[in-house]
């Protein structure tokens, strides 16, 4: 599967999404960089936080991956990329990836953020390759959110780090 065959989500593909966000977080029980069981992630998102998102982009019908798009400060933020397991290491994560780039520019965006755990192989050093480099010192919405994801419990699965590329047109 290649970026041709990435849509933007419609209203048929929310129902599938949280069940695919779950099935994705099984992949980091086992990931080296975790301290804990994916049990320990906070739910997937509910079809109103689907529904309500920026931006959605998915793979695949049903979905096998998506990519959910929000706003910081004005800035695209890629709130989640799930791709399921049995889809898992065949170039989705990074087609979705650039399909959310390509769909942020198009968007008159200068930038995308994210916030990942960052020494899972598949998260910081994936979205190093894909042109993020970490934020070594968030501020303003984006330092809102990490210490949300600390409230929420997720720095004691793992580290997080804060990540932006610059959208270069």
């Amino acid at each position: 599967m290649d970026a041709r065959s990435i849509r933007e989500a419609a209203p048929g593909d929310l129902p599938f999404l949280p069940a695919l966000e779950e099935a994705s977080d099984t992949l980091l029980g086992a990931a080296a960089g975790m301290r804990s069981a994916p049990a320990d992630l906070p739910p997937a998102a509910t079809l109103p936080e689907f529904a309500a998102a920026r931006g959605l982009l998915v793979a695949g019908w049903p979905p096998v991956g998506f990519a959910r798009l929000e706003e910081l400060e004005g800035q695209a933020h890629l709130e989640q990329l799930s791709v399921h397991p049995d889809a898992a290491g065949a170039g989705l994560g990074r087609a979705l990836v650039e399909a959310a780039l390509d769909w942020a520019r198009k968007q008159g965006y200068v930038s995308m953020t994210l916030c990942t755990f960052r020494d899972v192989p598949f998260n910081a050093p994936f979205y190093a390759s894909c042109g993020f480099d970490v934020v070594p010192a968030p501020d303003g919405e984006l330092a809102e959110l990490r210490q949300h994801e600390i409230s929420l419990g997720l720095d004691s699965l793992g580290r997080r780090v804060a990540m932006r590329a610059p959208l270069r047109r």
